[in-house]
């Protein structure tokens, strides 16, 4: 395979999770800030520090507040990351690679950036923009799903794979830093708005229902920690999406140095101290992972992407 239909493969799988990730982060907070008080809210600014684009929110808008917010997460073409820009990257890395896949997911996706586009403009109500999230789940979860079932499982469904579980332990982390930093502060886990917030960190990766069949305990912080760090069994913990770039990167040539370096992310999330980190060090130990899960891309594309001066 060419080294750049190989990136152009491995991009699709992480703007394609990264847009539906997007979208259940805005759903979620919409519902939190109806279900707290006005004093205990997080807002919306957190939903652009878990994107690290805090500096282009700042040069574009003026204020942190819903409508900005979400235009800019959801739908304004000048960033990069918007759910908008992701579908539309998805769109063009798979248009580059499009004849190693089914025809009909190359149309779907295409539908489905047509659709964004489309209904990405104008003033974004909630109804509007509830119904829109919704659809665009479905559609990247069917997409996921037509490849798994209709295309062949070769080294191209390899580095898709690989982009999508990347990109998810990527989002993760974040969540789990920007939404749980104020929660580990010693607040009161026994109050009500307390376990509010800590089930929207679950809902966020869609882990509530998960969680209460695996932990049947309350929703308290380190056992929601615990979960989403380590549970082998949970799709979107970041054990079970490093265990799945290891499955990927075994079956493509040259894996080693990835490998390793996959390796030693799994070992640092399986030795880590969920007491000391509750405790106040879990900003550190995620800027290590998020610093670590770097050094993974970079030797992804160091590995596969390059083009070779003897290739």
């Amino acid at each position: 395979m060419l080294s750049r239909v190989a990136e152009n493969l491995y991009w699709y799988g992480r703007y394609l999770e990264r847009a539906e990730d997007l979208g259940r982060m805005i759903n979620v907070n919409g519902h939190l800030m109806l279900d707290l008080p006005r004093s205990m809210a997080p807002g919306w600014a957190p939903l652009v520090r878990i994107t690290g684009s805090q500096a282009l929110f700042d040069e574009l808008y003026d204020t942190p507040g819903e409508r900005q917010v979400v235009r800019f997460l959801l739908a304004d073409p000048r960033h990069p990351g918007s759910v908008l820009s992701c579908l539309n990257q998805a769109r063009e890395n798979l248009r580059a690679a499009r004849d190693l896949l089914p025809r009909e997911v190359w149309e779907q996706t295409n539908d489905l950036y047509l659709i964004a586009q489309e209904q990405l403009t104008g003033n974004l109500s909630k109804r509007r923009r509830q119904d829109f999230i919704d659809l665009m789940i479905r559609r990247c979860q069917q997409l996921i799903g037509m490849l798994a079932d209709i295309m062949s499982h070769d080294h191209a469904w390899d580095f898709i794979l690989l982009g999508r579980y990347h990109e998810r332990a990527d989002m993760t982390t974040r969540i789990l830093d920007v939404r749980s930093a104020h929660l580990l502060r010693g607040v009161d886990e026994s109050q009500p708005f307390d376990q509010l917030q800590w089930m929207s960190v679950l809902k966020s990766l869609t882990a509530y229902q998960m969680y209460r069949r695996h932990v049947r305990l309350r929703v308290a912080g380190p056992d929601v920690l615990r979960f989403l760090l380590g549970n082998p069994l949970f799709p979107r913990s970041v054990v079970f999406c490093l265990g799945a770039m290891a499955e990927r990167l075994e079956e493509l040539p040259d894996h080693e140095s990835t490998l390793i370096a996959v390796g030693r992310i799994r070992r640092q999330v399986d030795q880590a101290d969920v007491e000391a980190l509750v405790e106040g060090k879990l900003s550190t130990f995620v800027d290590r992972l998020q610093l670590e899960l770097i050094g993974v891309g970079e030797l992804i594309r160091q590995t596969w992407f390059e083009v070779r001066p003897d290739a």
